[in-house]
C-alpha cells in the first residue's frame, strides 16, 4: 500500500489536477493584529514604494511642527493631504523624493530626519495673539521667537489670550504639544489671578467642588490666598485643563471679575523672575526630560 505524503495530502493532490494553485503572495507588510490575507496599504500605488518607504507622514508632518499627529491623521481622513499626488491613506509613508502637499500647499520636508527635541519658554505680554499672523497686523507670539532650525516649526503648547500674560512654551515636536494640552492628561497649569472684591470661603469650596459652564463642569484643582489690599486680591489656581477662558469665567461664575491674570507655571516648568516680557528661554535637557514625564512621553534614546 501505497504511503500519503504528509507534506502533500490527497486534498491538495486533488484539486491540483483541475485548476493551478496560485503562486504564494509576496511578504507582506501586515503588522501584529491585522487580519490574515489582506495587505496594508502603506503608501501610494507604486510597486517600488515598500521598498523605498520611510517613516509614517503624521510623524514626519508632526517632527517639522506642521501639527500634531492625531491632527494629521483627521486631515488624512478628511482627504487634505496629498501625497504624489494621491490622497494619503491611513499607514501612509513619506519617502525620499515624495511631494506632500497640504489643502493644495506643498510642504517642505527640509530637516524632516530625526532632530533634537527643543522647548522654548516665552514670558507672553498683554497684547500679544497668540497665532502665526493677524491680518490687522497686530504682534503675534510667534514674532519674537528664534528661527528654527533646518526648516523646524515652533508649536505652541496652549494659548493665552489677548489680556493673559505668563509662561508660554513652544516646541519643535507637535506629538510632545498634543500631549501637554490633552485634557486626558495630569499636566497641571498654575495662574496668579487678581480679583476684584474678597472671596469667602463659600465661593472657594464651590470652586474647589465644581461649577456648570456653558461647555461643561469646571473646577480649580487648589486655590491659595496670596494676599491683596482694598478692592484688589490676588490667589493663585491650579487646573489641569486649558479651555477657552476657563479660569476668567470660573471667578465670573461667583460673581468676581479678574483685573489681571498670569500664567506662572505649566507642569514642571516655571516663569523665572529673570525671564522678562517679550524674551524666551530655551530648556535645558534635564528640563525637557520633566517635560516629558509630565505627560507620560518616553524619552527619546540618545
Amino acid at each position: 500500500m501505497r504511503k500519503k505524503s504528509p507534506l502533500k495530502p490527497d486534498r491538495f493532490r486533488r484539486r491540483s489536477r483541475t485548476r493551478a494553485v496560485p503562486p504564494a503572495p509576496l511578504a507582506s507588510s501586515r503588522t501584529r493584529g491585522s487580519r490574515p490575507g489582506r495587505l496594508e496599504q502603506d503608501g501610494p500605488a507604486d510597486p517600488d514604494h515598500a521598498a523605498r518607504a520611510g517613516e509614517r507622514v503624521q510623524k514626519v508632518l508632526a517632527r517639522l511642527g506642521h501639527g500634531s499627529r492625531r491632527e494629521i491623521e483627521q486631515w488624512m481622513a478628511a482627504g487634505r493631504i496629498r501625497i504624489n499626488g494621491r490622497p494619503a491613506q491611513p499607514g501612509a509613508r513619506i519617502a525620499p523624493g515624495d511631494v506632500v502637499e497640504l489643502d493644495g500647499r506643498r510642504l517642505s520636508l527640509a530637516g524632516s530626519g530625526p532632530r533634537p527635541l527643543r522647548v522654548l519658554a516665552y514670558h507672553k505680554p498683554v497684547g500679544e495673539l497668540c497665532t502665526r499672523r493677524d491680518p490687522g497686523g497686530r504682534p503675534t507670539v510667534f514674532d519674537r521667537l528664534p528661527a528654527g532650525k533646518g526648516g523646524e516649526r515652533w508649536v505652541a503648547v496652549g494659548r493665552l489670550d489677548l489680556n493673559t500674560s505668563g509662561l508660554l512654551l513652544f516646541t519643535n515636536d507637535g506629538t510632545l504639544a498634543h500631549r501637554l494640552m490633552h485634557p486626558s492628561g495630569t499636566v497641571e497649569r498654575e495662574y496668579a489671578v487678581r480679583v476684584r472684591g474678597m472671596a469667602d470661603t463659600a465661593v472657594l469650596d464651590r470652586l474647589r467642588a465644581g461649577v456648570m459652564l456653558e461647555d461643561g463642569p469646571a473646577r480649580f484643582e487648589r486655590i491659595h490666598y496670596a494676599g491683596g489690599r482694598g478692592a484688589n486680591h490676588w490667589y493663585h489656581v491650579v487646573l489641569r485643563e486649558g479651555r477657552k477662558r476657563e479660569v476668567r469665567r470660573l471667578w465670573e461664575s461667583q460673581g468676581l471679575q479678574v483685573s489681571r491674570l498670569i500664567r506662572v507655571r505649566y507642569g514642571p516648568v516655571c516663569l523665572e523672575r529673570g525671564l522678562r516680557p517679550g524674551c524666551w528661554r530655551e530648556l535645558d535637557e534635564r528640563e525637557v526630560r520633566a517635560l516629558q514625564q509630565a505627560c507620560a512621553v518616553q524619552p527619546a534614546r540618545s
